[in-house]
C-alpha cells in the first residue's frame, strides 16, 4: 500500500543539468532497469520503509539517490530527481520543529538526530541545492497546489489494460500512449502543465487573493497569499521550459471511482479566483465550500482509527 500522499513535482529538460548529469540522465532515462512510473513510487515507499524500520532507523540514506521520473514530450527528455536525501533532511527538519525534543527522542535518538544535523550543516555550507524537485503533502492536497493547473490538463485513470482499463478523458488516453517512459499506474489522477502557464497562473492569482483572503498565518488547509507566495517561488528556480505534475499518489486509494471521476478540484479553484477578481462573494464561497467538503473529510481520516 502506498503512503497516502500527494507529490508536486517538476521535470526540467534534460538540456538543463549540467555536465555530467546531463549525460548521466540522459542514459537513465533510456535504461531498462529504472524504475517504470507504475512502479516508482512503491519503489521510492520500499526504500524508505526499509530505512525506518532498521535499528537505529536510517532518517537520511549515507547518498544521494540515482533515481528520477522521466518525462517525454516531442524529441525532449524530462528528468524529476527523486533528491531523496535532501528530502529527507528537509522532512527531518520539519518533524523536529513540529514536535516537542522528548516526543522526536522517541523516534530518533538524539545521538543520531545530532548526527543527521551536523550532515546537514555540512551540505549548506558547501553551498549544495536546497531545492527538491518534488514536494509531499501527507492526508490531503494543499489548496494552492490546484491553482497552477488548468481542468483540460487532468488525467485519470482507474485501471490497466485488460484489467478494466478506464481513460476518463483524451489526456488520460495520449498519457497511456507515450509508452513505459510515462506509463501511468493503474490508479492515478495527475495533471500535468508548462512552468511558463503555472508560473503564469500563480502570478495572476497571488494578487486576487492577496486582496480577498489576506497572507493567511493560522489555518495552513486553507489558500492564503503567503503559502501562493511560497509556491510561486519554488516554481521560479527551475528552468522556464519544465513541466509541473500534480500528482494524487496515494491518496486515490482514499476516494472511489465515482469520487475520482467527479473531482473537478482544479476547475473549482480557478472558478473561485474567478469570482474574487469579478467579486463575485456568491460563486466564490460556493466553489471554495465544495473545495473544502471534498478534502476536509480526507485529512480527518488521517486522525481516524
Amino acid at each position: 500500500m502506498l503512503p497516502y500522499a500527494a507529490y508536486l513535482r517538476v521535470y526540467e529538460p534534460v538540456t538543463a543539468f549540467p555536465e555530467p548529469a546531463r549525460t548521466l540522465w540522459t542514459v537513465y532515462a533510456d535504461s531498462r532497469r529504472r524504475p517504470r512510473r507504475i512502479h516508482a513510487l512503491g519503489a521510492e515507499h520500499r526504500e524508505s520503509v526499509l530505512r525506518l524500520t532498521g535499528s537505529p532507523p536510517e532518517v537520511v540514506p549515507e547518498r544521494e539517490s540515482r533515481d528520477a521520473y522521466v518525462r517525454r514530450l516531442e524529441d525532449m527528455i524530462y528528468v524529476c530527481p527523486w533528491g531523496t536525501r535532501l528530502r529527507s533532511w528537509l522532512a527531518f527538519e520539519r518533524f523536529r520543529a513540529e514536535h516537542a525534543a522528548g516526543v522526536a527522542a522517541a523516534f530518533v535518538p538524539p545521538p543520531l538526530s545530532e548526527r543527521v544535523r551536523s550532515d546537514f550543516e555540512q551540505w549548506k555550507n558547501a553551498g549544495r541545492s536546497l531545492r527538491p524537485h518534488i514536494l509531499t503533502s501527507t492526508w490531503h492536497i494543499p489548496l494552492d497546489w490546484f491553482v497552477p493547473f488548468a481542468r483540460g490538463e487532468r488525467s485519470l485513470m482507474l485501471g490497466t489494460p485488460g484489467t478494466g482499463y478506464r481513460p476518463a478523458d483524451d489526456a488520460a488516453e495520449e498519457l497511456a500512449a507515450h509508452g513505459p517512459a510515462t506509463a501511468a499506474p493503474a490508479r492515478t489522477l495527475i495533471y500535468v502543465t508548462s512552468m511558463g502557464e503555472a508560473r503564469r497562473r500563480v502570478a495572476a492569482a497571488l494578487p486576487v487573493v492577496r486582496e480577498n483572503l489576506g497572507e493567511g498565518a493560522e489555518d495552513v488547509y486553507l489558500l492564503s497569499a503567503g503559502r501562493l507566495e511560497t509556491l510561486g517561488r519554488w516554481l521560479g528556480e527551475f528552468h522556464p521550459g519544465a513541466l509541473v505534475e500534480l500528482d494524487y499518489g496515494g491518496l486515490v486509494h482514499l476516494l472511489d471511482d465515482t469520487t475520482l471521476r467527479t473531482d473537478e478540484s482544479v476547475a473549482e479553484m480557478t472558478v473561485a479566483l474567478t469570482g474574487m477578481e469579478r467579486g463575485e462573494v456568491e460563486l466564490t464561497v460556493a466553489m471554495y465550500k465544495r473545495l473544502l467538503a471534498r478534502w476536509r473529510p480526507v485529512r480527518a481520516l488521517e486522525a481516524a482509527n
